[in-house]
């Protein structure tokens, strides 16, 4: 990987340069937040130093300056995902609530009863609840895609479920337990043969991947800024632009609106029509500063390091006998997600135990309950990398899992 440090790339982190129980943190919990840089810290204390202030309401310096700053970080969005237009990029709080907005405003619109919703099986829940609750207020029909055997899908089974009276299919990009990185281009095209939108979930994969709507040609896209290195709080809603003027707004208040009356208001246009109130400025700017530090690091780079750690954890893992490993063993079409369990060990368990030897990651059900019955696991572990993780640290993981068993009264 030319160019490509990863101890060097390390010392940009603060969080990861610490110790936890006396050991060095581990940290293998990228999939639920990763870590920021001092570039992103630093962007945000500059905003707040200098440049704080309400944008779009004030003429006067701080004001004029605060919009300019969130303004660009649009722009640098939609560079990023190469939407056409900076109207078609509404900031939001994160991906759960881009996918609540969709829900709510596309969907009590345009579904009606005996339209059909179509999510995978293994989607997070903020792809399941609001499409549920629409389904019921609407008498709509929610279908689920199921996964063959190598925890894939199988068009024939995507062709059977998207059928002629399908109004929206709404999937992940990558599974956030499984690590599969499904065919969603493929999949929208198809959805749009049916008169169906797709929707991506790209909470997973856009950290990690370069993502281009127009390549996908899916119809909204969302993601979330904590996930790619930037602050929690603020996240993407990416919609086209003919689809996003009919959608009715979300949320109702302060700066959305463009004029109001006693009894009467009418509502800004794109973007503003979906941003109501003051927005996370803050936010805005240090998810610019992530998607500028992401860039300068390169996706080859990122992939070349997360399939190296990936590869090298499954042959690690697969060595251990009482390990059950749920997800792709190959490589193709796979992130850096893997999720398994350990024989006769809760994965509460596991992950107290590993934390003592300062590993973290993740345990429960990683909001995909639908996921875990159809898996007949009610609960799992997972670890997930990103492009700041090493080796080394995959070896102290595998040490500190071996020593659970032994902790809770096994032989080995």
């Amino acid at each position: 990987m030319k160019g490509f440090n990863v101890e060097e790339i390390r010392k940009d982190f603060p969080t990861l340069m610490q110790k936890v129980n006396g050991k060095p943190l581990v940290y293998l919990d990228n999939a639920a937040t990763t870590h920021k840089p001092i570039s992103v810290l630093n962007a945000m204390q500059d905003y707040y130093e200098k440049f704080n202030a309400n944008p779009n309401r004030g003429a006067h310096f701080l004001g004029v300056s605060a919009t300019e700053l969130y303004e660009n970080a649009r722009e640098r969005v939609r560079q990023f995902i190469n939407a056409k237009s900076a109207r078609e990029i509404i900031f939001t709080r994160n991906a759960t609530e881009s996918l609540n907005l969709i829900a709510y405003s596309y969907g009590m619109k345009f579904i009606d009863e005996g339209d059909e919703i179509v999510v995978l099986i293994s989607e997070h829940h903020s792809n399941i609840v609001p499409w549920q609750k629409i389904a019921h207020m609407k008498k709509a029909i929610l279908k689920y895609i199921y996964l063959n055997h190598e925890y894939r899908l199988d068009m024939e089974e995507v062709q059977t479920k998207i059928t002629d009276r399908t109004k929206i299919v709404s999937l992940a990009q990558m599974s956030n337990v499984l690590g599969t990185i499904f065919p969603v281009k493929e999949i929208a095209e198809y959805a749009h043969s049916k008169g169906a939108i797709a929707i991506v979930d790209g909470a997973q994969s856009v950290p990690h991947m370069k993502v281009d709507v127009q390549d996908l040609n899916t119809d909204f896209l969302v993601f979330s800024g904590h996930k790619m290195l930037g602050p929690m709080g603020i996240g993407v809603l990416y919609g086209k632009k003919e689809l996003l003027e009919k959608m009715p707004p979300f949320l109702m208040g302060g700066d959305m609106i463009e004029y109001v009356e006693e009894q009467t208001t009418t509502f800004a246009e794109l973007p503003r029509k979906f941003e109501a109130g003051t927005p996370n400025v803050e936010g805005a700017v240090g998810l610019k500063a992530a998607i500028d530090y992401i860039e300068e690091i390169g996706f080859e780079n990122i992939n070349e390091q997360e399939m190296e750690l990936t590869a090298y954890a499954l042959e690690r893992l697969r060595e251990m006998p009482h390990v059950k490993i749920y997800g792709p063993i190959d490589l193709k079409d796979r992130g850096g997600v893997i999720t398994f369990s350990l024989e006769g060990c809760h994965p509460h368990d596991v992950s107290t135990i590993v934390d003592t030897c300062g590993v973290a990651l993740r345990a429960g059900h990683h909001c995909a309950q639908p996921l875990m019955k159809y898996l007949k696991a009610p609960a799992t572990s997972r670890i997930s990398f990103y492009f700041y993780n090493t080796k080394e640290e995959v070896d102290i993981f595998i040490d500190s899992l071996k020593r659970v068993r032994k902790w809770l009264g096994y032989e080995s």
